[in-house]
């Protein structure tokens, strides 16, 4: 694909480059992530210039304090989404994630309530 479109704080580096592929939904998928587990996106500026070319350097940190309480395997999916598209996880493998089967055994355990009835 060659046409250039995207939200700064979503679009991968390819995209504005002009030639990319399916991969680029997972660095965004990765940004949303990101946003999600901490609120706010891993590329910011005063504008959407600067947004931009901090997304073309790639390069984002964990160092807020709102990290502090983020699980490791979480960080390293992030990490995984958000770089070089030769490297990227495809969606399936994202879903295969430590991070995921953690979080959703964890969530599993938590919605089991046996012997509980509605009445």
């Amino acid at each position: 694909m060659q046409t250039r479109a995207g939200t700064p704080n979503y679009i991968s580096p390819e995209v504005l480059a002009g030639n990319y592929g399916v991969e680029c939904d997972m660095w965004s998928a990765g940004c949303i992530l990101y946003i999600l587990l901490c609120g706010y996106p891993p590329f910011y500026g005063d504008d959407d210039m600067e947004v931009l070319q901090m997304v073309q350097k790639g390069k984002f940190d964990f160092d807020g304090e709102e990290w502090d309480e983020i699980s490791k395997e979480a960080k390293d999916l992030i990490k995984k989404l958000i770089c070089k598209p030769e490297r990227r996880l495809t969606a399936q493998e994202a879903m295969e994630h430590k991070w995921f089967k953690k979080t959703l055994k964890d969530e599993k355990k938590k919605f089991e309530l046996k012997g509980l009835r509605l009445q």
